[in-house]
């Protein structure tokens, strides 16, 4: 997705990024629109994390659902807030975790730089 190209290269040059997304798959965890601070994932994503990832070609705001595997063959099941599942995907996919949702929590985390729309 064009969208994600730009954020997914600022987190794996391991910055902190400020978003907006949209839609209603993840609500009352993030509403549409609201702001969420992503920083890149390191180590590993445990089930209930807010990840941003790629599924099949496309990119998500998504929860990790379950783990399956060990090593190079991990795999991780995505999917949204209400049940709805993305698919499995390796951990190569998964470029970035939610450390801050809403637009007080993201500006404490990022300071002057949550100013700026990403």
């Amino acid at each position: 997705m064009p969208w994600a190209e730009p954020i997914i290269a600022r987190l794996r040059a391991g910055e902190r990024v400020r978003l907006r997304p949209r839609g209603n798959s993840m609500t009352p965890r993030i509403r549409s629109g609201e702001a969420i601070a992503l920083a890149p994932c390191e180590g590993e994503p445990r089930p209930g994390d807010a990840v941003l990832c790629r599924v099949r070609g496309s990119c998500y705001v998504h929860l990790v659902k379950a783990i399956q595997g060990h090593g190079d063959a991990r795999r991780f099941l995505i999917g949204n807030n209400h049940g709805g599942l993305n698919g499995w995907i390796p951990r190569r996919l998964i470029f970035g975790v939610v450390v801050a949702v809403g637009e007080a929590a993201v500006a404490e985390l990022l300071g002057d730089e949550s100013q700026r729309e990403k």
